[in-house]
């Protein structure tokens, strides 16, 4: 069907459409027709859903509001003065908000990301009709369904990460330029109270984190290394049609409750529902990608140490119920992490923040202003274990 005629299905005056006289059906094959490789509208309504339950939710208590705000303006000063760096995103306020506005800014942010991974599994085999007509019958079928499909998924997985997520960064991945922190405090408020934590003090910890990771992620070369290689990998994806019917067929249905297990797995696994199959570029490309993101998360973590000392004198027990909570993430970021090839655990992390201590010990504080300044001070894989080989290429004497 032409998709320069995006009316050819339920008009009710067309004799030759099948579907004429039953709108409903007609919607539907408007909606499975319509351009582009998601659903987009499809991904907000679910994002919605999953991030509040399908409940409403109050707008944030706007005495919590301001004292958040003015909190954040005494964190950003202290990281601008720890990063010897003025930065206009951190003078301006932040933003305090629901769980569905972070959900809605979130689609915005990733688009370009889950277009990238929606159309590298968009360009399907194609089959032969006269050898195999039903395969073909379920290609077409599929191709039909697969932005709806991708929306669904999408929207699922930004709705599990606005339930649980802080600030805009317990992923690794920078937004839109210019972008202005935001926070959920409900989420914050309910960390502490998991963890036994005076809410005020998890309040500023998460300001210090969120906002010394935006001094980093914000950087423009830093950004654009890691939006390329999170881009390339997601668009790093090969097809495989018959990912989900394989393992479906391989369950054992004898015992109801192995089979249910066995089926959530399936269902949890982003390579099989959506057809996804891990790429010899994808296996090339990561360990680049986890060292970039070891440095950002090392770097920021280092940073927040910094200002965390100033502010609050011992954030220890802050800081580690933040960063345990950041590795040990579950559900609501696994499915997006293994997506997107972000592989956060303690080892990488400590890895970037071995590699920033060992360039101060080598050559002082100033020995990180390459990161701030050169393109091409984005350490390689090598040099991530190697402070003294980073500063060696980039020609830096100790202090």
């Amino acid at each position: 069907m032409s998709a320069d005629h995006p009316d050819s299905f339920g008009g009710s005056d067309d004799e030759s459409n099948p579907f004429a006289g039953l709108p409903i059906f007609g919607d539907l094959m408007k909606m499975f027709g319509a351009q582009g490789p998601i659903q987009w509208d499809t991904a907000r309504q679910i994002a919605f859903v999953s991030a509040t339950g399908g409940k409403s939710e109050p707008n944030p208590d706007p005495s919590a509001r301001v004292a958040f705000v003015e909190l954040a303006r005494i964190v950003a000063r202290q990281v601008q003065i720890a990063t010897g760096r003025e930065d206009s995103t951190l003078e301006r306020d932040p933003d305090v908000v629901t769980r569905t506005v972070w959900a809605q800014r979130t689609l915005d942010d990733y688009q370009p990301l889950f277009n990238d991974l929606a159309t590298s599994l968009a360009a399907r085999p194609s089959v032969d009709e006269e050898s195999d007509p039903f395969a073909s019958m379920f290609a077409n079928l599929t191709g039909m369904l697969a932005p709806m499909m991708m929306g669904m998924t999408v929207g699922s997985m930004v709705g599990l990460l606005a339930k649980k997520s802080l600030g805009q960064y317990d992923l690794p991945i920078p937004r839109r330029s210019g972008s202005i922190p935001m926070f959920i405090i409900a989420n914050i408020d309910g960390f502490a109270d998991e963890w036994s934590l005076p809410r005020d003090d998890v309040r500023m910890w998460t300001l210090i984190n969120e906002l010394s990771m935006h001094a980093v992620i914000t950087i423009p070369h830093v950004a654009e290394r890691l939006d390329s290689l999170i881009r390339r990998h997601a668009a790093g994806f090969r097809p495989n049609p018959s990912a989900l019917t394989d393992k479906l067929q391989s369950l054992d249905i004898e015992n109801p409750m192995d089979a249910m297990q066995s089926l959530q797995a399936v269902l949890g696994d982003p390579e099989v529902l959506l057809g996804a199959v891990r790429s010899t570029e994808q296996n090339e490309l990561q360990p680049e990608l986890d060292t970039v993101v070891s440095l950002v998360l090392g770097w920021a973590d280092h940073l927040a140490d910094q200002v965390g000392v100033r502010i609050l004198g011992n954030p220890s027990r802050l800081a580690e119920a933040a960063r345990r909570r950041r590795v040990e993430s579950g559900e609501e970021t696994a499915f997006v992490e293994k997506l997107l090839g972000l592989r956060i655990d303690r080892h990488r992390v400590e890895k970037g923040r071995a590699f920033v201590e060992g360039v101060i010990e080598r050559s002082g504080s100033g020995g990180l202003d390459p990161l701030y300044e050169r393109r091409d001070s984005i350490p390689t894989v090598s040099e991530l274990d190697a402070p003294g080989l980073w500063l060696a290429r980039l020609d830096i004497t100790g202090a």
